[in-house]
């Protein structure tokens, strides 16, 4: 089907809509900074899973990161290779599994290391195990998203590590960033050095997470691949990886939905839509952040109380019986029709992995925008994948 990628007035159904031309820019862009820095740069799932684009992945990627036994598969059996996995708690039950399925390993704990070191060998002699370090700096402002934070159960600090690492650990992994630039990365690595150098010669790997949000537009690429060239020639003993989730989907495509109703109460006036914020984009409420729609002006939340009808001033409400699942508000240049397009830009990263089916509402379908303009729908959703979860 051939659509409109300005309007997408074909469709009367939501959509993700994730955009070929852009996920390959974005495809390009890593790659570039993975050859220049000398560096591995692997997709992490938590982001982003969507297997049926994995064809394209591997023209520019050789790996993925998993966080649980279901990625570490996903990952082995459709995108072809084992995984990067890290896991806060790898369980007895799960433990062969994940070995079978990854390349490298990280432990949450040393303990968790002793208890299962001899048990992920046994399943896969090659697997490289690895150490979660908490360097206690990150300049992440969300206290949701920051694992660093006082209490964190993520790593272990510098003072609970011995002088020699127990035998068989390769690795260190250290991830403290969130959609964060370039800048933050240097500033974060003089902390990882502070603490943790010491213990370098004694590995073969560091893995420096993600949230390296270098597809961003005002992200600065050659400070990071000098960053990382720089790190290399200080510790060449040491393969260098970075795991970022969002940098693959960044700016890659809408969330296409129609408006149901239009309705008001003191004043407020809420356009409802036939998708939900906290069953389709819950990080807007959970992070929270109001996102970019299309052909509309971002306003204040209280922009919507007792405006003018005149002002076409609307808060974008879900379809869940979620009091709170609305967002606002948007100033649109005319007033809002039933049926009418309502286009959610930047939707394509932590959504369609994070959806749930709260109050067996519809999930919208997943389309590919190929670069002629052709949309192959990848999926489509039912009563039977409702259904199916309460089994």
């Amino acid at each position: 089907m051939k659509v409109n990628p300005n309007t997408f007035k074909e469709l009367s159904t939501p959509y993700y809509i994730l955009e070929e031309e852009r996920l390959r820019a974005n495809l390009e862009l890593i790659s570039r900074v993975a050859r220049e820095a000398g560096v591995e740069i692997v997709l992490a799932f938590k982001a982003y899973a969507l297997w049926r684009t994995f064809p394209i992945f591997r023209e520019y990627i050789a790996a993925t990161t998993a966080s649980s036994l279901y990625e570490a598969r996903l990952g082995y059996e459709e995108f072809g290779s084992r995984t990067h996995t890290f896991t806060p708690a790898l369980t007895s039950h799960e433990a062969a599994g994940i070995a079978r399925c990854s390349s490298h390993l990280s432990f949450n704990s040393l303990t968790q290391f002793e208890r299962f070191k001899d048990v992920v060998r046994r399943e896969n002699p090659k697997i490289s195990l690895g150490l979660r370090v908490n360097p206690e700096y990150s300049e992440v402002g969300t206290e949701l998203y920051n694992p660093c934070a006082r209490g964190t159960r993520f790593g272990i600090t510098a003072e609970k590590l011995p002088d020699r690492l127990p035998d068989g650990l390769d690795g260190f992994h250290c991830h403290c960033h969130c959609e964060s630039g370039a800048d933050v990365f240097e500033r974060t690595l003089a902390h990882i050095e502070e603490r943790f150098s010491r213990w370098f010669p004694q590995l073969k790997w560091i893995n420096f997470g993600g949230g390296h949000l270098m597809t961003r537009g005002d992200y600065d690429v050659n400070l990071l691949i000098e960053t990382l060239n720089d790190f290399r020639r200080c510790y060449p003993n040491l393969m260098v990886i970075l795991e970022p989730g969002s940098a693959f989907g960044w700016q890659t495509g809408p969330l296409v939905s129609q408006v149901m109703d239009v309705v008001a109460d003191h004043g407020i006036r809420t356009a409802i839509l036939n998708v939900s914020f906290t069953c389709h984009m819950p990080d807007c409420l959970e992070m929270p952040y109001q996102p970019a729609v299309r052909n509309a002006r971002s306003l204040p939340l209280s922009a919507a109380d007792g405006c003018a009808v005149s002002e076409h001033i609307y808060r974008l409400g879900g379809n869940s019986c979620l009091s709170g699942d609305f967002m606002g508000s948007w100033q649109f240049g005319h007033e809002l029709e039933v049926g009418e397009n309502v286009i959610f830009e930047d939707m394509l990263h932590y959504t369609t992995v994070k959806t749930t089916m709260f109050n067996g509402i519809t999930h919208p379908s997943i389309g590919l925008l190929h670069c002629d303009g052709d949309l192959e729908t990848l999926r489509e959703f039912s009563y039977e994948d409702y259904k199916s979860r309460m089994d």
